[in-house]
């Protein structure tokens, strides 16, 4: 489904008053090495790619025939290609996602939700922001989209635009605040008539499970903040 010119990040930027020249710059090739080395360092996966539609075909490989497959919420995933693909149904996988929002009642469905967090053999999302020092920052609202990342689900693929890396720790959590939030905020009001919230972060600073998590690294400007 391509999104609507007035949900993207362009559309959203006025209104929002983010500065994207501060936080949705990209890097050099040689930064993005080294922030992909220094993402290793922690134990996580990097795969660096030219583009979305290499990113989409690198999901393709990852994600094995049969395998439980969620998501969580990300406009980074609607720019690859990826949902359109993922409801398809054009692919060998367990579509969660569509299992959870085939259910009509609000309250089971929220336990749906809950189980497929764990169930799902491969959760795919994205992060608000990438330390250059590695660590990889990501916020929700309501935690439904973070709560997979920890240690849920049993592995953990991240797609991110290189326009997400930032120097350190602090500024990808300044990103978050001054950039990824405001925009996130102005599209919640729009698509769902009230606003969002800095509600809870997970800090990725180190994977101790080899191979659980995955960070695939577009080198193009991808995502609204998510």
């Amino acid at each position: 489904m391509e999104q609507k010119e007035d949900l993207s990040a362009k559309g959203l930027m006025a209104e929002a008053k983010a500065d994207p020249k501060k936080w949705s710059n990209l890097p050099t090739d040689k930064e993005i090495a080294e922030t992909a080395k220094a993402v290793e360092a922690r134990g996580i996966k990097a795969i660096v790619v030219k583009d979305k539609l290499e990113a989409l075909e690198k999901l393709k490989e990852i994600i094995l025939p049969g395998a439980a497959v969620m998501n969580g919420s990300s406009t980074t995933l609607i720019e690859i290609g990826f949902m359109d693909f993922l409801n398809s149904g054009n692919h060998e996988w367990r579509n969660l996602h569509k299992e959870v929002f085939s259910e009509p009642d609000q309250q089971k469905r929220g336990d749906l939700r809950r189980k497929a967090v764990t169930d799902a053999d491969y959760f795919v999302s994205s992060v608000n922001a990438i330390a250059g020092t590695g660590e990889l920052v990501a916020t929700d609202a309501s935690g439904s989209r973070v709560t997979a990342f920890p240690f849920a689900a049993k592995h953990l693929i991240l797609v991110s635009g290189a326009n997400k890396i930032t120097k350190d720790l602090g500024s990808a959590l300044e990103r978050i605040g001054q950039y990824a939030f405001p925009l996130e905020n102005v599209r919640s009001q729009k698509v769902y008539g009230s606003p969002s919230r800095l509600g809870k972060t997970v800090i990725i600073q180190s994977e101790m499970f080899s191979g659980r998590t995955t960070l695939i690294l577009v080198k193009e400007p991808l995502g609204l903040g998510a």
